[in-house]
């Protein structure tokens, strides 16, 4: 039998402890790229840009807005690194989209070395390879 005790009383917990407010600064499902078909399309008929961490696919859209699609495979490293990395990618499209020339699809392909990168690594790198 397991016994447990409350070792906070009322005045030390709250009930929001622990929640952080993104001030409206998320990733939407609306500016994401989700479908396989919306990748195979874009690999097929998008403009490639090849950097020394990643490839770009990148074409203009109809929808109005920009959507980011991310591929990350085993090469670039552990669960822990690819994880980080997508972060980093969501992080650099979330800051730097609106500064796009018009409205575009864009997925980007992690490549070997990919993981061991700094946010300004990849926006100087990213910076580059996208249309403006």
């Amino acid at each position: 039998m397991f016994v447990t005790s409350n070792r906070y009383t009322n005045n030390e917990y709250t009930s929001n402890e622990g929640v952080v407010s993104l001030g409206g600064e998320r990733f939407p499902k609306r500016a994401r790229l989700l479908r396989r078909s919306e990748f195979l399309n874009l690999s097929r008929t998008g403009k490639k840009v090849y950097t020394s961490h990643f490839v770009v696919l990148s074409k203009t859209n109809d929808k109005g807005e920009n959507r980011l699609g991310v591929t990350v495979s085993a090469r670039v490293g552990k669960a822990v690194a690819r994880n980080r990395i997508k972060r980093l990618l969501r992080e650099f499209f979330r800051r730097h989209s609106r500064e796009l020339s018009s409205p575009q699809d864009i997925v980007i392909i992690a490549r070997k070395g990919a993981g061991e990168l700094l946010l300004d690594e990849v926006t100087k790198e990213l910076r580059g390879a996208l249309i403006y």
